[in-house]
């Protein structure tokens, strides 16, 4: 048995988060011996209990794993030394002023290094700064005189998890591998290529490093791009998803991206930070990416003020003003929060003075400024001035919309006019928005019609900014 074939037999997974309990299941499913570590006596209850937000194929496997011996939890980081390979999966935030937020890997790495034996394969798969691995585990290791390529093996191998995407599962991704060496290279691509369809090799830590960073700051350059040119869409008097759509039938040099409320999730809204956070160090500015974050931390400000212009429009103030958001998760199909647009939005909304509640299948409750805000149970029992669409789950049902509630659609996920679709009227809707409410063509409130994301009001919000929506329109879900 070559040295790469000794790994991968029994993983430590340190972090049972979105992205370490799919990896622990999926490797339980390989074959392999499994020891699923969190200090998180809530979380680890949680997974027992089949309390977590997972897809339906890793709830199968969940409910299979906990009843198979060769599938352990525990709370103690001593188990990791019981594992040929450990694997290191924790969430990398940013503060509150932006920057890398490095507790949580940074004891992740430490509690790794502290009970690794000779021999073991160490993977970092926490998407972070470049320099991370030598940093947080090989100078560590050196430390306590265990050289890597002989004692020890490390390796990068970033995740790539989409949540709420069942055609982006972790068997159906290729994965990046660089090692300190060729050899961690070798024994960590022999693991991944377990739970991976291929496995990339790159010639050092570094580079798997910077290859995360550049994946998803690409996507946060090009989102805010989509925002932008879906604002001045609004300008003529055009609706941006049919452009976009017009656009991605030619068959090179374009991608399409989609407009929305914000940017949510641990990736998007924190990944550029860390680089950023770097290159500001190292006094190199990054004009293009500074400004595109700039953006997206700004869009749900203006989507609270779009919300106020159109209550404007039909003469209602935003004080006093009930208003309910559709989905609050930052993506269909998830139950996650995390820095979604949707929260800035109900806190900006509230601290006007209106009366904000939600509704979402997926999130029973979320933490506001003023504390925990449950969500509606019977929303169509109760009457809003503004039914806001910011997420909607594949379970949502809408069929209840009447031409009484007037709906304003800022999400990314529904198709628009020139989409081939849109969500049906109900008898008796209005049809265009009260004259004199400076809305561009497609931009209108309609009576239980959802007009979308991506179109331009120029309306200004309480703070004084202009407030464009985003594209979208409405295809039933």
């Amino acid at each position: 048995m070559s040295r790469a074939q000794r790994h991968g037999r029994a993983v430590a997974v340190i972090g049972l988060g979105y992205v370490g309990l799919p990896t622990a299941l999926a490797l339980r499913a390989s074959g392999v011996r499994v020891i699923g570590i969190d200090i998180g006596a809530d979380r680890l209850r949680d997974i027992r209990a089949g309390a977590v937000d997972l897809g339906p194929r890793d709830r199968e496997r969940l409910t299979d794993a906990l009843h198979d011996s060769a599938f352990l939890l525990t709370d103690d980081p001593r188990a990791s030394a019981w594992a040929d390979t450990v694997m290191i999966c924790v969430p990398t935030p940013v503060d509150r002023h932006q920057a890398p937020d490095l507790g949580m890997l940074a004891a992740a790495c430490a509690s790794a290094v502290a009970h690794a034996v000779s021999g073991q394969l160490l993977v970092l798969t926490s998407t972070s700064y470049v320099g991370t691995t030598r940093d947080l585990l090989l100078a560590p290791l050196a430390a306590r005189g265990m050289k890597a390529e002989t004692d020890v093996f490390v390796a990068v191998a970033p995740e790539r998890t989409d949540p709420g995407s069942a055609g982006h599962g972790q068997d159906l991704t290729p994965r990046v591998v660089g090692g300190a060496g060729r050899r961690s290279t070798a024994s960590a691509a022999s693991v991944l290529s377990r739970i991976s369809p291929s496995v990339h090799t790159v010639g050092s830590p570094e580079a798997a490093e910077m290859t995360a960073l550049w994946e998803t700051t690409f996507r946060a350059v090009n989102i805010a791009l989509a925002n932008e040119l879906a604002d001045s869409c609004a300008v003529f008097g055009l609706e941006p998803r049919a452009v976009i759509d017009a656009a991605a039938t030619k068959p090179y040099g374009f991608m399409p991206f989609y407009p929305g409320p914000g940017a949510g999730g641990h990736r998007i809204p924190c990944d550029p930070h860390y680089l950023l956070w770097q290159l500001r160090a190292e006094r190199i500015p990054s004009p293009v990416v500074d400004a595109a974050m700039r953006a997206l931390a700004e869009r749900p400000g203006r989507m609270a003020g779009l919300i106020t212009a159109k209550l404007a429009a039909r003469g209602i103030p935003v004080a006093g003003a009930r208003v309910l958001l559709v989905g609050v998760a930052y993506e269909r199909g998830v139950a996650d929060v995390r820095e979604s647009p949707a929260l800035e939005i109900m806190e900006l909304l509230a601290d006007w003075g209106a009366t904000v509640a939600f509704t979402d299948p997926l999130v029973p409750s979320v933490e506001l400024r003023g504390g925990t805000l449950s969500g509606v149970t019977d929303p169509w029992e109760q009457r809003w001035d503004l039914v806001v669409l910011h997420t909607v789950h594949p379970s949502t049902d809408l069929s209840l919309l009447g031409p009484e509630h007037i709906v304003l659609d800022i999400s990314q996920n529904r198709r628009g006019h020139g989409g081939g679709g849109r969500y049906r009227a109900a008898p008796g809707a209005t049809g265009a928005s009260p004259a004199g409410d400076g809305a561009a063509p497609g931009a209108g409130v309609h009576g239980a019609e959802a007009h979308g994301p991506g179109t331009a009001v120029p309306g200004a919000s309480p703070t004084g900014s202009t407030t464009p929506a985003t594209p979208g329109g409405g295809t039933a879900p």
